[in-house]
């Protein structure tokens, strides 16, 4: 697999938040307006789907088996597939103009998720931290911080294998931000810009040259580059720890949405993608759109986080 394979043919609208269950073999996966989570044996290529009764940005598995779910309306905790949704932590923003949107573990266990304003005329999301940690039950008390805002999409949620920096960036300002960051403590400090992406030129229409697209979903690798997927360049961007752009790789859909990195030496780059709302000419050109794609790596990625709960 040393090119871009498509693992799955059955599209996704927007698929995003994909991780690899190291204890299962699995990848996992969400379906955002579709409603699904999904996850995949990549032996067989045989995918199961788990219908939400709202959109599910983001998930992540829990060390104590199971996953954490972000939905509209809240942080959600299933103990098994296909189980029961219980409701661990609600919200403090309208969930009709708002909903969760990219998130994961850190590496300390607590779970992660940002916002999407959807109107995206305002930078109205933010970042949230959701501590479930002896929160065994719903209606338990679990304690959930605003950590950053200013943002309309929020996307790009990373951190660095020694686990001092955080990156988040906001798909709207086309900008991937740097923290310093404590594990113990989860504060954020020093904010900083770590990549700042050129603005979609005026009058651009898909399938032109001279955009190369927006940050959307990211992982880091072994050796601290922060991968992320470029929504509308077709393409995925390399960034050291400096945040200089080292590599570039071309995908074969005009919309990726987040890479992981999976497969049991962390060297099969798999990457999600988007269909939802682009045209028809795109859609006929590329069929594929919104499905998953994998590609082999030389450098292995980091081995997903779990939410201690």
């Amino acid at each position: 697999m040393s090119e871009w394979e498509f693992v799955t043919s059955r599209p996704d609208e927007t698929g995003e938040s994909p991780f690899w269950h190291p204890h299962e073999q699995l990848l996992y996966w969400v379906d955002i307006p579709g409603r699904q989570i999904h996850r995949m044996d990549p032996l067989d290529r045989r995918v199961e789907s788990w219908a939400m009764p709202s959109e599910p940005g983001c998930i992540a598995p829990a060390a104590s088996g199971g996953l954490v779910v972000a939905l509209r309306n809240g942080i959600y905790r299933a103990r098994s597939w296909g189980g029961a949704l219980q409701r661990m932590a609600g919200v403090d923003y309208d969930t009709a103009t708002t909903r969760y949107n990219d998130g994961k573990a850190d590496p300390a266990g607590r779970f992660w998720a940002g916002t999407m304003y959807e109107p995206r005329d305002a930078a109205s999301a933010a970042l949230y931290c959701i501590d479930l940690r002896g929160a065994t039950t719903a209606g338990a008390r679990v304690a959930v911080e605003r950590k950053a805002g200013n943002a309309t999409v929020a996307n790009g949620l990373a951190w660095s294998p020694d686990a001092r920096t955080l990156y988040w960036a906001d798909t709207k300002s086309h900008v991937v931000r740097a923290w310093d960051w404590d594990a113990r403590t989860s504060a954020m400090s020093n904010v900083r810009v770590f990549h700042q992406f050129a603005f979609k030129p005026e009058g651009w229409k898909p399938g032109q040259p001279g955009y190369d697209g927006r940050p959307d979903g990211a992982t880091v690798d072994s050796q601290g580059h922060y991968w992320c997927a470029m929504f509308e360049g077709r393409r995925l961007v390399r960034l050291a720890a400096s945040g200089e752009q080292v590599a570039q790789i071309a995908v074969p859909v005009q919309c990726p949405t987040m890479p992981c990195f999976g497969g049991p030496d962390l060297k099969t780059l798999y990457v999600t993608s988007n269909r939802q709302g682009r045209p028809a000419e795109e859609l006929r050109e590329q069929p594929l759109a919104g499905c998953v794609m994998a590609m082999r790596v030389q450098v292995a990625g980091l081995p997903v986080d779990f939410v201690a709960d």
